[in-house]
């Protein structure tokens, strides 16, 4: 099995904040992230300043360079298509970037680990792996 790591995870790894609950649940599976992952990431690269750019810049270009970026293909989309539909109809639609996310972790039959619940809960059949803080 795999799983595809959500932004916010990352975002913590970088602040030295690690998970070993997450970790522990992550176990041996594949890890991968979506383009909208790298997109966010490197946002934050370009919205800092000074050493705190650099030192970010290097975070994320290493973790890039490790970690399996997930592109958006046709197959991707028409999930997507699929999940917004659903949770439009429900009045429970989930943030753009969020449910690009979503739609790629099911298109490749991934877990999600993630630590923002709250939006991935909506999701029908997605398997989350969350913190247990």
């Amino acid at each position: 099995m795999a799983v595809l790591i959500d932004t916010g995870l990352l975002v913590d790894l970088e602040r030295g904040v690690s998970n070993p609950e997450v970790e522990g649940a992550i176990g041996e599976e594949d890890r991968a992230i979506s383009v909208i992952t790298v997109s966010e990431l490197l946002h934050g690269v370009h919205r800092a300043s000074g050493a705190q750019r650099a030192l970010r810049s290097a975070f994320v270009e290493h973790l890039l360079a490790g970690m399996r970026a997930l592109e958006i293909t046709e197959q991707i989309a028409r999930v997507h298509a699929d999940i917004w539909a659903q949770l439009a109809a429900k009045g429970e639609v989930i943030g753009a970037h969020d449910l690009w996310i979503a739609a790629t972790a099911l298109a490749h039959g991934m877990g999600l680990a993630t630590g923002n619940t709250r939006e991935f809960n909506r999701v029908p059949g997605l398997r989350l792996i969350e913190p247990l803080a």
